[in-house]
């Protein structure tokens, strides 16, 4: 919960903390922080799949046929912010194997600080799924906001946005302009900076996964 607003949850494990204090250190090199960034997508993703309907099945232990839970309702599908969000892309596959994935091209004017869509693929029929979007990073929260637009155009309902950290602009953003939609963020950071960074941050969340700068 974040200022009493029930669809936002901070997940404050102490394994996320601990995994975000290394990652935030700039000597982190690129294995260890692209690896860490899929083990916190993991944590986040268990929380955020923590209301999964279930039915019930019979099965045969080696003791007795028992009636057993499965999971049900709507199949899932992971839509990745390009190209950060690739990064936590396989801890939510590890969790949800069978997903689809989609891909939301978006990229930041660097004097505006707005999104720009370059590319939009989603698994079809994309209205009839439980749709995971995920980036590293929630700042302004510009690419967030369009980028759950597009999907709600395309058919969208049952979604829920996932990021490792956030600052309070990006998070107020988001819920303002989506309400229906279900965040979970890995840590609060403290502001955006002038030139619209998160402090006190992991640095370009992109770059540091893919060793670009």
């Amino acid at each position: 919960m974040y200022n009493g607003i029930e669809n936002i949850t901070i997940c404050d494990h102490p394994l996320i903390k601990h995994k975000l204090t290394m990652i935030r250190d700039k000597n982190t090199g690129t294995n260890e922080f692209r690896a860490i960034i899929e083990e916190i997508a993991m944590l986040i993703g268990y929380e955020a799949l923590r209301d999964l309907a279930l039915e019930e099945v019979p099965v045969e232990t080696p003791i007795e046929t028992a009636m057993c839970p499965v999971i049900a309702g709507k199949k899932p599908a992971i839509v990745p912010i390009l190209r950060a969000g690739l990064g936590m892309v396989g801890g939510l596959l590890k969790l949800m194997p069978a997903a689809k994935v989609g891909h939301i091209g978006m990229y930041r004017d660097e004097e505006t600080f707005e999104p720009h869509e370059y590319f939009c693929k989603l698994p079809s029929p994309i209205e009839q799924r439980r749709i995971y979007v995920v980036d590293p990073m929630l700042a302004t929260g510009g690419s967030a906001v369009d980028a759950i637009k597009l999907i709600k155009q395309r058919g969208g309902k049952d979604i829920s946005f996932l990021c490792v950290i956030a600052a309070p602009e990006g998070i107020e953003k988001l819920h303002a302009e989506h309400p229906d939609v279900k965040i979970f963020v890995g840590n609060l950071d403290r502001q955006l900076n002038e030139k619209a960074y998160i402090c006190p941050g992991l640095g370009d969340a992109g770059d540091r996964i893919f060793g670009t700068k």
